[in-house]
């Protein structure tokens, strides 16, 4: 850790363990890493996590480990390879990985547990949000100046959100290998397979006149569904698959729970998908 480094990321060892992690994550979460000087990919995340610290504004603290000075504490917690990352809460162990992972997929294992804190600037005038359009024109701007491949999945999230969905694929598609698999590729994947569905299918307010005209119309319910989830809203879109499981299961081949299961693959809210993946389940077994 650099001197000029940010008061979120502190140095721990076995003298001050105790106080600065066990009993600090009483109050303030605290993600350990535990890392080496030797160690390559350590190189790579400890920037990324020093950066998520400053990000987060306080939200988590960040407590570095040199395993060479710190054995001890390293088999405390059964460390086998490095760079291993843990998260304490309450004193507890409640989450963790090992290896090195690019910033969205950190970003995403942090958001599980906890939300990053405003600045009081924030709090006082927030920015007005970017629109799909500006991020599209920004990203392209970055880059141009930059060899950064998670820029180009953020510029394809970005295509999504605008509503393009053949370039938000292209970009996709292009994507190198170490990203093809990174969760929000998964989940764009999900939504894109989604949208090809909605190709020449009536408005929305069509499918809901249909829906109302005769509730057996499953084709209607279906694009509804779709239409209703890329929209923005998830549970209504579900609660139209659910209604096709449950009255004509084998409709188009199973295609409910074929919607039903890619609807989960788009979402992050793990609370509404556990609601509906335990509905699912009710219909089916």
């Amino acid at each position: 850790m650099t001197s000029d480094a940010p008061t979120h990321v502190f140095d721990v060892d076995q003298d001050n363990f105790e106080a600065e992690v066990l009993q600090a994550s009483l109050t303030t979460p605290i993600l350990i890493d535990f890392w080496a000087t030797w160690c390559g990919p350590c190189k790579t995340l400890g920037p990324l996590l020093e950066k998520l610290a400053t990000a987060f504004n306080g939200a988590f603290r960040l407590a570095k480990i040199d395993v060479d000075k710190n054995q001890q504490l390293a088999g405390m917690f059964g460390v086998r390879s490095i760079p291993t990352v843990i998260l304490v809460k309450d004193g507890q162990i409640v989450d963790g990985f090992a290896g090195a992972l690019p910033e969205g997929q950190l970003r995403e294992f942090l958001e599980r547990h906890l939300q990053p804190r405003e600045s009081e600037d924030e709090e006082a005038e927030l920015a007005p949000a970017e629109t799909p359009e500006q991020a599209i024109e920004r990203l392209r701007g970055e880059i141009a100046e930059s060899d950064n491949s998670e820029l180009k999945l953020d510029l394809a999230l970005a295509l999504m959100k605008a509503g393009q969905a053949d370039a938000a694929g292209a970009e996709l598609t292009a994507l190198p290998a170490n990203l093809a698999t990174d969760t929000r590729a998964v989940r764009l994947r999900s939504q894109l397979d989604l949208a090809r569905a909605l190709q020449g299918a009536p408005a929305q307010n069509e499918l809901q006149q249909r829906v109302q005209a005769d509730p057996a119309d499953w084709q209607a319910r279906d694009l509804l569904g779709v239409r209703l989830l890329l929209d923005g809203d998830a549970a209504a879109g579900l609660e139209q698959f659910l209604a096709v499981l449950e009255k004509a299961r084998d409709w188009n081949d199973g295609m409910a729970k074929k919607r039903l299961l890619a609807a989960f693959a788009t979402l992050d809210d793990a609370e509404l998908v556990g609601k509906y993946r335990r509905r699912m389940a009710s219909l089916l077994f």
